[in-house]
């Protein structure tokens, strides 16, 4: 499943910035901000906590109506799996999530049998992989 991300509201992204290690991490929610500038960490007004933000390359153009250009933000919210792993989330994951693994600039990343809770692939059992990783 892909996320709710446009490719072409990402073109613009020239990197990633992770404020915590994502290996340990099964999902990130991702939205796309608001923000008054291409690059820096932006301000955080959601319940939980930021895990990374895009910055944008010097092309990315200011929306004509706000001044503002649209980056993409990385959150979780205190009831993620990560704080409550046998909570709302143990098996299944927020419509905005999607496997960080899988996250580079410019792609929107996608979901995975570790992001949605399991279970796990056969390649992962024939390798004796057991979720949570």
């Amino acid at each position: 499943m892909s996320s709710l991300i446009d490719a072409d509201e990402i073109s613009h992204e020239a990197e990633l910035v992770w404020l915590e290690d994502v290996d340990q991490l099964d999902y990130v929610r991702q939205s796309l901000d608001r923000l008054p500038t291409r690059k820096g960490k932006p301000s955080y007004h959601r319940d939980g906590r930021m895990i990374g933000y895009a910055i944008l390359g010097s092309t990315a153009k200011p929306s004509r109506a706000s001044g503002t250009f649209r980056r993409r933000v990385f959150w979780l919210l205190p009831h993620d799996r990560d704080s409550e792993p046998g909570g709302l989330y143990a098996k299944s994951a927020p419509a905005e999530a999607v496997d960080p693994r899988s996250l580079e600039p410019r792609v929107k990343g996608y979901k995975t049998e570790r992001s949605e809770g399991g279970p796990p692939s056969l390649a992962m059992r024939e390798l004796g992989i057991e979720l949570p990783l």
